[in-house]
Protein backbone atom coordinates (compact mmCIF):
# COMPACT_ATOMS: atom_id res chain seq x y z
CA UNK A 1 0.00 0.00 0.00
CA UNK A 2 2.57 2.36 0.80
CA UNK A 3 4.08 2.05 -2.59
CA UNK A 4 0.61 3.07 -4.38
CA UNK A 5 0.76 5.85 -1.71
CA UNK A 6 3.83 6.68 -2.85
CA UNK A 7 3.31 6.20 -6.14
CA UNK A 8 -0.01 8.44 -6.56
CA UNK A 9 2.24 11.55 -4.74
CA UNK A 10 4.62 11.54 -7.36
CA UNK A 11 1.85 12.08 -9.80
CA UNK A 12 0.11 14.49 -8.12
CA UNK A 13 3.12 16.19 -7.68
CA UNK A 14 4.08 16.15 -11.61
CA UNK A 15 0.51 16.57 -12.99
CA UNK A 16 0.52 19.55 -10.45
CA UNK A 17 4.09 21.21 -11.33
CA UNK A 18 3.16 20.78 -15.38
CA UNK A 19 -0.20 22.95 -14.26
CA UNK A 20 2.05 24.76 -12.48
CA UNK A 21 4.65 25.96 -15.12
CA UNK A 22 2.06 25.98 -18.05
CA UNK A 23 0.21 28.34 -15.60
CA UNK A 24 3.21 30.38 -15.20
CA UNK A 25 3.70 30.56 -19.01
CA UNK A 26 0.11 31.56 -19.57
CA UNK A 27 0.23 34.56 -17.31
CA UNK A 28 3.82 35.93 -18.59
CA UNK A 29 2.06 35.72 -22.10
CA UNK A 30 -0.86 37.41 -21.24
CA UNK A 31 0.56 40.36 -19.27
CA UNK A 32 -1.35 43.21 -21.43
CA UNK A 33 -4.14 41.44 -21.31
CA UNK A 34 -4.41 40.90 -24.50
CA UNK A 35 -5.51 37.70 -25.97
CA UNK A 36 -3.27 38.27 -29.14
CA UNK A 37 -0.01 38.34 -26.76
CA UNK A 38 0.47 34.82 -27.27
CA UNK A 39 1.80 35.15 -31.01
CA UNK A 40 4.45 37.49 -30.27
CA UNK A 41 6.60 35.11 -29.44
CA UNK A 42 6.12 33.05 -32.58
CA UNK A 43 6.64 36.22 -34.79
CA UNK A 44 9.86 35.84 -36.54
CA UNK A 45 12.47 39.31 -36.38
CA UNK A 46 13.27 40.68 -40.37
CA UNK A 47 15.83 42.62 -41.49
CA UNK A 48 18.50 44.33 -40.06
CA UNK A 49 19.14 46.38 -37.12
CA UNK A 50 21.20 50.06 -37.44
CA UNK A 51 24.13 49.13 -36.12
CA UNK A 52 24.58 45.72 -38.34
CA UNK A 53 24.04 48.43 -41.59
CA UNK A 54 26.45 50.95 -40.05
CA UNK A 55 28.73 48.13 -39.73
CA UNK A 56 28.29 46.76 -43.21
CA UNK A 57 28.42 50.42 -45.03
CA UNK A 58 31.79 51.09 -43.37
CA UNK A 59 33.72 48.08 -44.35
CA UNK A 60 32.14 48.54 -47.61
CA UNK A 61 33.91 52.28 -47.68
CA UNK A 62 37.13 50.77 -46.25
CA UNK A 63 37.35 48.31 -48.75
CA UNK A 64 36.32 50.56 -51.53
CA UNK A 65 38.60 53.28 -50.62
CA UNK A 66 41.58 50.90 -50.43
CA UNK A 67 40.83 49.33 -53.77
CA UNK A 68 40.61 53.16 -55.20
CA UNK A 69 43.86 53.82 -53.50
CA UNK A 70 45.19 50.94 -55.38
CA UNK A 71 43.96 51.79 -59.10
CA UNK A 72 45.19 55.28 -59.10
CA UNK A 73 48.50 53.71 -59.10
CA UNK A 74 48.19 51.02 -61.69
CA UNK A 75 46.94 53.51 -63.54
CA UNK A 76 49.89 55.56 -63.23
CA UNK A 77 52.03 53.01 -63.25
CA UNK A 78 50.86 51.95 -67.09
CA UNK A 79 51.53 56.22 -68.01
CA UNK A 80 55.42 55.32 -66.73
CA UNK A 81 55.52 52.27 -68.84
CA UNK A 82 53.88 53.53 -71.71
CA UNK A 83 56.54 56.64 -71.30
CA UNK A 84 59.61 54.29 -70.97
CA UNK A 85 58.28 52.16 -74.48
CA UNK A 86 57.87 55.65 -76.19
CA UNK A 87 61.13 56.28 -75.22
CA UNK A 88 62.57 53.17 -76.10
CA UNK A 89 61.03 53.78 -79.60
CA UNK A 90 62.58 57.62 -79.98
CA UNK A 91 65.86 56.29 -78.69
CA UNK A 92 66.08 53.43 -81.72
CA UNK A 93 65.36 55.98 -84.28
CA UNK A 94 67.79 58.29 -83.18
CA UNK A 95 70.48 55.71 -83.88
CA UNK A 96 68.95 54.93 -86.67
CA UNK A 97 69.22 58.44 -87.41
CA UNK A 98 73.10 58.83 -86.31
CA UNK A 99 73.72 55.86 -88.48
CA UNK A 100 72.93 57.76 -91.51
CA UNK A 101 73.22 61.06 -90.31
CA UNK A 102 76.60 60.55 -88.78
CA UNK A 103 75.39 62.78 -85.23
CA UNK A 104 72.37 63.02 -83.52
CA UNK A 105 69.79 65.63 -84.58
CA UNK A 106 70.47 68.74 -82.11
CA UNK A 107 66.72 69.06 -81.58
CA UNK A 108 63.77 66.24 -81.43
CA UNK A 109 60.59 68.16 -83.28
CA UNK A 110 57.53 68.27 -81.18
CA UNK A 111 55.67 65.43 -80.16
CA UNK A 112 53.28 64.16 -82.69
CA UNK A 113 55.31 65.91 -85.83
CA UNK A 114 58.02 63.12 -87.83
CA UNK A 115 61.47 63.07 -86.97
CA UNK A 116 63.53 62.94 -90.23
CA UNK A 117 66.57 64.10 -91.62
CA UNK A 118 67.75 67.34 -92.27
CA UNK A 119 66.11 68.11 -95.63
CA UNK A 120 63.04 65.93 -94.89
CA UNK A 121 64.23 63.12 -97.64
CA UNK A 122 64.35 60.43 -95.07
CA UNK A 123 61.55 59.55 -92.22
CA UNK A 124 63.17 58.13 -88.96
CA UNK A 125 59.90 58.26 -86.68
CA UNK A 126 56.48 59.14 -88.23
CA UNK A 127 55.22 60.89 -84.87
CA UNK A 128 57.38 61.47 -82.25
CA UNK A 129 55.16 60.11 -79.40
CA UNK A 130 53.50 62.13 -76.63
CA UNK A 131 53.41 61.97 -73.12
CA UNK A 132 50.22 60.06 -71.80
CA UNK A 133 48.93 62.74 -70.57
CA UNK A 134 49.63 65.15 -73.25
CA UNK A 135 50.39 68.94 -72.99
CA UNK A 136 49.86 69.79 -69.51
CA UNK A 137 52.16 67.94 -68.43
CA UNK A 138 55.79 67.95 -67.68
CA UNK A 139 57.69 69.83 -70.95
CA UNK A 140 54.16 70.30 -72.81
CA UNK A 141 53.55 66.98 -73.35
CA UNK A 142 57.02 66.53 -75.07
CA UNK A 143 60.09 64.39 -73.75
CA UNK A 144 62.68 66.79 -72.68
CA UNK A 145 65.61 66.04 -75.38
CA UNK A 146 69.33 67.33 -74.70
CA UNK A 147 72.01 67.16 -76.96
CA UNK A 148 75.65 67.59 -75.96
CA UNK A 149 77.17 68.00 -79.23
CA UNK A 150 80.84 68.52 -77.48
CA UNK A 151 80.50 64.83 -76.51
CA UNK A 152 77.70 63.43 -79.42
CA UNK A 153 75.60 62.22 -76.93
CA UNK A 154 72.03 62.68 -75.88
CA UNK A 155 69.83 62.59 -72.67
CA UNK A 156 65.98 61.72 -73.06
CA UNK A 157 64.05 62.84 -69.99
CA UNK A 158 60.34 61.78 -69.23
CA UNK A 159 58.77 62.60 -65.59
CA UNK A 160 57.45 59.86 -63.99
CA UNK A 161 54.21 59.85 -61.91
CA UNK A 162 55.30 56.61 -59.84
CA UNK A 163 57.88 57.98 -57.47
CA UNK A 164 58.89 54.61 -55.51
CA UNK A 165 59.76 53.15 -59.17
CA UNK A 166 63.10 51.73 -59.26
CA UNK A 167 64.52 53.20 -62.80
CA UNK A 168 63.27 56.47 -61.63
CA UNK A 169 65.79 59.29 -60.43
CA UNK A 170 65.41 62.87 -58.57
CA UNK A 171 68.12 64.28 -60.36
CA UNK A 172 66.82 67.50 -62.41
CA UNK A 173 67.85 66.95 -65.94
CA UNK A 174 65.84 69.76 -67.44
CA UNK A 175 62.36 70.52 -68.40
CA UNK A 176 59.49 72.32 -67.09
CA UNK A 177 56.11 70.64 -64.90
CA UNK A 178 57.25 68.08 -63.48
CA UNK A 179 54.81 67.54 -60.44
CA UNK A 180 56.96 64.63 -58.25
CA UNK A 181 60.44 65.77 -59.29
CA UNK A 182 61.03 62.22 -60.08
CA UNK A 183 62.53 61.02 -63.92
CA UNK A 184 63.43 58.76 -65.69
CA UNK A 185 66.36 59.08 -68.48
CA UNK A 186 67.72 57.54 -71.49
CA UNK A 187 70.99 58.36 -72.79
CA UNK A 188 72.83 57.42 -75.84
CA UNK A 189 74.13 53.55 -75.92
Amino acid sequence: MSKNIYKNLLTNNLIYRGFYNLKKKEQKNNLSGSRYNHHKSTFKKNGFTLIELLIVIAIIGVLSTLLMVNFIGIRQRARDANRKSDMSQIQAALEQYRADQGSYPAGLPNCGNPLTNDDGSITYMQKVPCDPLGNLYYNSGDYYYYFDNSKDSYTITACLENTSDSQGTSTTPGGSGCDTSFYYTVTNP
